[in-house]
């Protein structure tokens, strides 16, 4: 090991290998708090250097595991003592924004949040937007097939990237940096490395796809009395607001109570309760005449009981109010301590169905349990917290959570991945044969198994 960590100082630098002490207090997760774990932490600083060190590695056997903002929720990015922890926290560059194009050219370490802020100084946007905005990278974003709650209307990452370069585990480096919308050449060797978890190749830049940034946003919190009207509110809004509808997130109570209660920094806007609580967003073109659409249509859905109270943003600071109640996750740390997280995707119409009876076989197995739901409801996607059940119970609520998806025709995993914390699960969703292609495609471009292990 000595003569590879040598090796790897010669192609990066001494200050791009951190060992020992130097790695005491890295983080090994945004969310669990504990300390990096690794051989070594490399960094290199161009995608020749991902390469030579791709290379060395491959040549010894040594296991590698690309980490990006240390922001995944399934452990997909954890490292043991005898691994090299590979990031490109030095490649954060945003090479080129083509307004004409209107595309955006940036290293795999860039953080989404930079890249954001860097369209909207072109009057572009890049739609991809997520609680961990500050802290995720673009690689990693490509690695796990990031969504978050614009996907409704602009899809997941993949539908973002229009290029790639990624690097395998013998050091080949893969280019299609065209940034074209049509290139029909053949198999889309890009959206091989979408979504593989940093198991086929570390993707090292990418070019991403942008939009015109909208000239106005209006931001509304709705309590809606029932679960069909939910559905039919989502329906009615979509089509009457004529792809302007960008978000359309959905809390169950218990959630809602919790996020606006004593261990929240904010309140309730509203006057009454309901069983559900919608948060909308809404790009739109005219700002007053927007809102003024905006208004009649919720007025009328109170009229007609879909809607039970509402209120639109009339400022950035409540926009940004409202979002927080979907978004924190701090008065549940607050109340509970370390929860159970979940995140899954099943059809619109099987959803409340399926929450509640999560929830009753909690409740059966484990009385004190408490259960919060909420999720991106236009694509499918509920994530749930689970609190009040001992580690012991951990695979137990599992299986409570996971085993009616099969029947379903559900997904173990809507936008967060497999990592290790969902390995046990995949049969659930995919077939033996889907999984057998899985393990032969890794063989092929990773051959000894030294990609993310």
């Amino acid at each position: 090991m000595s003569n590879l960590l040598s090796s790897l100082v010669e192609i990066v630098g001494e200050n791009g290998v951190l060992t020992g002490d130097a790695l005491a207090g890295r983080s090994a997760s945004v969310w669990s708090g504990g300390e990096l774990q690794a051989l070594a932490l490399v960094r290199p600083g161009s995608t020749e250097e991902v390469s030579a060190v791709l290379r060395a590695c491959n040549e010894v056997g040594q296991a590698v595991v690309p980490v990006g903002g240390m922001s995944g929720l399934v452990g997909a990015h954890e490292t043991g003592p005898d691994d090299i922890a590979l990031s490109l926290e030095r490649m954060t560059a945003v090479e080129n924004v083509d307004t004409q194009s209107r595309t955006m050219t940036v290293q795999g370490g860039a953080i989404l949040q930079t890249v954001q802020e860097r369209a909207a100084a072109e009057d572009l946007m890049f739609p991809l937007d997520l609680g961990a905005r500050a802290s995720c990278t673009i690689g990693g974003a490509i690695a796990t097939n990031a969504g978050g709650v614009r996907v409704i209307r602009y899809g997941m990452m993949r539908d973002l990237v229009m290029g790639l370069e990624a690097v395998l585990a013998d050091g080949t480096v893969i280019s299609s940096m065209h940034g074209l919308m049509k290139n029909n050449t053949g198999y889309d060797l890009r959206q091989m490395f979408v979504g593989s978890e940093g198991t086929l190749g570390v993707v090292t830049r990418a070019v991403l796809r942008l939009y015109e940034a909208p000239l106005g946003v209006e931001t509304t919190l709705l309590a809606v009395p029932t679960w069909d009207a939910i559905m039919g509110l989502l329906r009615h809004f979509d089509r009457a607001l004529a792809g302007g509808l960008v978000a359309f997130e959905v809390m169950w109570r218990d959630y809602f109570d919790l996020n606006t209660g004593p261990y929240s920094d904010v309140g309730s806007p509203l006057s009454e309760q309901a069983p559900f609580y919608v948060v909308m967003e809404v790009f739109v073109a005219d700002v007053e005449k927007g809102r003024d659409e905006l208004e009649s249509m919720l007025m009328q859905s109170i009229e007609q009981g879909d809607v039970v109270d509402g209120v639109i943003a009339k400022s950035e600071v409540e926009r940004l109010e409202i979002w927080q109640i979907r978004e924190s996750f701090e008065p549940e740390k607050k109340r509970f301590g370390p929860t159970f997280g979940y995140d899954v995707s099943l059809r619109i119409e099987d959803m409340d169905t399926y929450v509640e009876n999560v929830r009753r076989e909690l409740t059966a197995r484990w009385p004190r349990s408490e259960l919060y739901a909420l999720g991106h409801i236009g694509d499918g996607n509920v994530h749930f917290s689970v609190a009040n059940v001992g580690e012991e119970g951990h695979s137990g609520v599992n299986d409570i959570i996971y085993g009616p998806l099969g029947d379903l025709n559900g997904s173990v995993s809507a936008e967060h991945g497999i990592g290790l914390e969902k390995k046990a699960y995949l049969g659930i969703t995919r077939s033996p044969a889907e999984i057998d292609l899985m393990r032969r495609t890794k063989m092929m471009m990773d051959p000894n198994g030294i990609l993310n292990p």
